[in-house]
């Protein structure tokens, strides 16, 4: 009895063992934690990915630096969206819909390559646009 490989486009190129992407999701990760939603405000939630691991409770307000783990960078950056849905016409005529667009709630930008200098500054600035004539 033979027992054919499975080959991929990658060759045999092994495939990363849950412990590995598990240690690489723990590494801690420095950036600015960014609520689109509510400027200013504070975002509460817990988190857990692989099961065995503590549910872990997060508290971020709206442009702070904060070293999180990697995992938890990414569940920010995926997860905090709503779609707004566009209602266009098919080839037949019929109304469809489609997500015309994703609106993010809040997300996470990495200073890894950043110097903290460089980062910018939350500045309010309100412009009043007035008719002529």
């Amino acid at each position: 009895m033979s027992v054919a490989k499975k080959t991929t486009l990658e060759g045999n190129k092994p495939k990363p063992s849950l412990q590995h992407q598990r240690d690489k999701d723990r590494t801690k990760v420095k950036g600015m934690f960014k609520f689109y939603e509510v400027p200013g405000g504070m975002l509460s939630f817990v988190f857990r990915k692989y099961k065995g691991d503590p549910i872990e409770r997060f508290d971020l307000r709206d442009g702070e630096i904060v070293t999180i783990p990697l995992g938890v960078a990414k569940h920010l950056n995926t997860s905090g969206w709503y779609p707004i849905h566009a209602h266009l016409l098919d080839e037949g005529g019929r109304p469809v819909m489609r997500v015309g667009q994703k609106v993010h709630r809040y997300g996470f930008q990495s200073l890894e390559f950043m110097d903290i200098d460089e980062v910018p500054t939350q500045v309010s600035e309100i412009v009043v646009v007035t008719p002529m004539g």
